[in-house]
């Protein structure tokens, strides 16, 4: 879908679902686009949302038994009830019919996509998922590339394609959308954890 107008059709704990593509040790040395502890931090972040909001995770891997690499080892561990699609070689995670059944067996109209390499195997996802009719949200902070370049040419490729371009941050402050409602405790701990380390300062000096 194209329609990206806010606030009709912002995400929602209802209508979305996470998608990780390929977030694998051996993928990750070669992100060179941002930092790779903080790329760590935002998916970790992410799976902390989905988990405080019940949202659900599908996650797929590419060749994780050869150098790709296993599945980071934060994401096995705080999503071990997600579905996982391990792909043998398709590099569109659409072009898997498992990956495709797993996403449509979620009922979410809201695919907030992010991976590596943000080129290739996020973008593809995402422009397949438009042309599917769902509304997809790439997040890209959360995801990484060989070059800053490449980056950049794939932002701009999603983003006249229809894709949202969107940030860890505000992807969990729009599924919260009000503090008072829950699930706001969970989100300030995330925060403090992960996304924004110094909002853990912030809490204890706002509360003091």
């Amino acid at each position: 879908m194209t329609d990206t107008q806010y606030p009709d059709n912002r995400i929602t704990r209802e209508n979305s679902a996470l998608v990780l593509v390929d977030h694998q040790l051996g993928l990750i040395l070669g992100v060179h686009d941002q930092d790779q502890e903080q790329l760590r931090r935002n998916v970790v972040s992410l799976a902390g949302f989905a988990t405080a909001y019940d949202i659900p995770v599908v996650i797929t891997t590419s060749a994780d038994d050869g150098p790709n690499g296993d599945l980071l080892p934060e994401l096995s561990r705080l999503l071990p009830d997600a579905t996982l699609i391990r792909r043998p070689g398709e590099i569109d995670a659409f072009d898997n019919q498992d990956f495709e059944a797993a996403i449509r067996a979620t009922g979410r109209s809201h695919l907030i996509i992010a991976g590596i390499s943000t080129d290739v195997c996020v973008t593809f996802a995402a422009l397949s998922a438009i042309s599917r009719g769902y509304h997809a949200h790439a997040v890209l902070d959360a995801s990484g590339t060989w070059s800053a370049l490449a980056s950049q040419s794939a932002a701009a490729r999603m983003q006249t394609a229809g894709v949202v371009l969107n940030s860890t941050v505000a992807v969990a402050a729009e599924l919260q959308r009000d503090w008072r409602n829950p699930g706001g405790a969970e989100l300030a701990a995330v925060f403090s954890d992960s996304a924004l380390p110094f909002y853990g300062s912030l809490v204890s000096f706002a509360t003091r």
